[in-house]
């Protein structure tokens, strides 16, 4: 790596709230998935999406706003920023360019200086990469680090991962109806890794 990831990079990085030096690393799809990008044109007149089922209706019709991922990851950071105020961040807040270090390895290199990180999944993700980068960043860091880590996805969503996480890799997995829940599941998983470090159940970060 040409620029050391660190906690004091991350933390320098950040903007200040009530506990600075609790780092919450926050994973997950930035765009949104829309059945459209994958089938052809003539596929697409041949169905009518109003017939559709309510979930899939859903996927075919999220073309208007392909960020919507990546929105619900801020409104669920500036959450956690504010209650209980940890310094929840998204890869893209550190700014460390991926010509001097891959993503992959960047999120390997934030989930091991993380306090806590979740995998967050909606339904309505583009979550195929996601997946992959999760079980890149579990491969090297769930021996060490799998107290501190949460994979938290939308009730519409199953994967094959998702099914075999907390066997391979004794992960904690929840799942989630709404926005609300989410951040109060998140906010519990955050306390809970607080608490732990304090009772001297999981080692201090630095």
């Amino acid at each position: 790596m040409t620029v050391e990831i660190t906690r004091e990079l991350i933390a320098e990085r950040l903007g200040g709230v009530t506990y600075d030096r609790f780092l919450f690393y926050l994973m997950g799809p930035y765009k949104s998935f829309n059945l459209n990008y994958v089938l052809s044109e003539e596929e697409r007149r041949e169905i009518d999406v109003d017939d559709l089922p309510g979930p899939l209706r859903r996927l075919f019709r999220n073309k208007a706003d392909i960020n919507a991922a990546q929105a619900l990851l801020r409104r669920v950071q500036g959450e956690l920023r504010t209650d209980p105020g940890v310094n929840a961040f998204l890869a893209l807040d550190v700014g460390v360019d991926t010509a001097d270090v891959d993503a992959v390895t960047q999120s390997i290199e934030y989930a091991r200086c993380s306090n806590a990180t979740a995998f967050v999944v909606p339904f309505l993700g583009h979550n195929f990469g996601v997946g992959e980068e999760a079980g890149s960043v579990l491969e090297n860091v769930a021996e060490t680090h799998g107290d501190r880590l949460i994979f938290v996805h939308e009730d519409d969503v199953t994967s094959a991962m998702i099914r075999s996480a907390p066997v391979r890799w004794d992960l904690r997995v929840e799942t989630y109806e709404s926005e609300s829940e989410l951040v109060a599941k998140l906010r519990r998983f955050a306390g809970e890794v607080m608490h732990a470090e304090r009772r001297g159940d999981l080692r201090r970060l630095e």
